[in-house]
This record gives structure tokens, sequence and C-alpha cells, in this order.
């Protein structure tokens, strides 16, 4: 399958680093995470627009034992079918903004806090982060998922296939992303965060510039992050200078619904 999306091309190279399993099919791609089943994302199935009449039963096909259902829809311009139609069937639809930048604004103001690259020591800190920021519900299944999520961020680190940065206040990890390198001039950020008690500090738009700058310093020419369109984040993307490109399509069903 030739992937158009750069949302999704980008979002293949993160399964591939982090060892998921991706069969190509032509018309789809199925992606398997064995070491995070509770990773909806890390096991999917991504379609061309013409074959999303036929992607449910595909990924009850291919994931018989899934609780829940994500499928991708390839492309560059959004939705092709109406939300109603899924929605009536219990699926959801979301439609996120994918935002480049070939160089950076600074942000507006300073701000008070260390950014750097995490260290071995800063992982448990970075845990605490993502179980503030995490608004899922309490779950053992959700709790595992996190666990093999952190774990495979720092293993990615921890080889050299990512980077991930914290803002720190206090000393006291309190934002946090990572950024991911392509090799040919392209770079994602991943997992945008801040503690609940320190937004709208600036300590988001700060970490992504200080990032960005990192990240076209080792090579990137291009900065590729997706935002919900509704979503605070989306604007501090926008004030650091970068625009909208695409838009990326997302049906997924939670295990409580799914069936």
């Amino acid at each position: 399958m030739q992937v158009r999306s750069l949302a999704y091309r980008t979002d293949l190279l993160l399964r591939r680093l982090a060892g998921s399993v991706i069969i190509d099919h032509p018309s789809h791609l199925v992606v398997r995470t064995p070491a995070n089943p509770n990773f909806w994302w890390g096991n999917f199935v991504l379609v061309s627009p013409r074959m999303l009449p036929d992607a449910p039963g595909l990924f009850a096909a291919e994931f018989p034992e899934a609780a829940h259902l994500a499928i991708g829809v390839d492309g560059t311009e959004g939705e092709t079918v109406p939300r109603a139609g899924w929605e009536r069937l219990g699926i959801t639809v979301e439609t996120d903004t994918v935002l480049t930048a070939s160089s950076l604004l600074r942000p507006a103001r300073p701000v008070r806090a260390e950014l750097r690259t995490l260290t071995a020591d800063d992982w448990d800190q970075a845990a605490r982060l993502r179980h503030a920021c995490d608004e899922s519900e309490a779950s053992a299944e959700n709790k595992a998922f996190l666990a093999a999520k952190l774990a495979e961020e720092r293993r990615l680190c921890e080889a050299g296939d990512a980077t991930w940065f914290g803002a720190f206040v206090d000393g006291e990890m309190r934002a946090g992303l990572g950024v991911f390198l392509d090799g040919q001039g392209l770079a994602r950020y991943q997992h945008v965060e801040t503690h609940p008690a320190f937004r709208r500090r600036g300590l988001a738009s700060a970490l992504v510039h200080f990032a960005g700058a990192d990240a076209m310093s080792r090579g990137a020419e291009t900065l590729v992050i997706v935002a919900d369109p509704e979503a605070e984040a989306i604007r501090i993307y926008r004030s650091l200078g970068f625009t909208e490109t695409e838009r990326q399509v997302r049906l997924q069903r939670a295990p409580e619904a799914a069936g």
C-alpha cells in the first residue's frame, strides 16, 4: 500500500522503530504491537478510502480477540464519509490537524524552567507526569497500557531512535514531549503534555521550540505535529510557526462499546 498521509507515514515510522509488526497489503496495512495489546493505535488497520466500508469487518478478521476497534483512513483531506453513519454503529470519527514547519518562531514570553533532554534518572518523573495528564478512567488495562508505552519510549531513547525532552520547575518535570527523526529530513513530535497545575505558563511552547531547534540541528528539515483542532494546544503550535498541511482521520470504538 502506498501511504499518502504524512501523519500515518510518520506513525508507521514510530511503530517500526518500536518493533511493531506491519503487514503490507495492496489496499491496507495491518499494524500489531504484541508488547502492548491495550494500545489501540499500536493495533489497528490502515485502509485506503475505497476500502472504508469494509474496514470494520477487516479489523474483526485481523484482530478477532480485540475488544476495541481502530481504523486509520489514508489521505490528506480529511474524512470521506458522513459521521452519522459510523456513530450509529457506536464508532467515533476523529479528524486531527497535521501541522508542519520548516523553521520556528521564538515563544512570545520566557519561562522559568530548565529545558533539557531526559537522563536515565528522569524516567520516574516522566511516568508521574504521564499519569497526572492522563484523563482516561482508571482500569487495569489502562495502567498496563501506560506502563508499556512508557517502557517503549524509554527503550527507543536508549537505542538512539528518539529523544525525550522535559521542562523542569524547581527540579520537577512539569512538561514533556518526544521527537523522532526519520533520517531523511522529517521529525515527528509525540506526547506533548503539561501537568494540569502548570498549564498556561508557556512551558509547552518553550519545550516545543527547544525540541524543534534540537531536531533541526540534527538534520531535520520539516517538523511534524498532529493536534486536535478544537484543543488549546493547536494555538500554541500556530504561534510558533506551524501551519496546517493535512487532516488525519481515525475511526475507533472503545472496548465498553464494542459488540
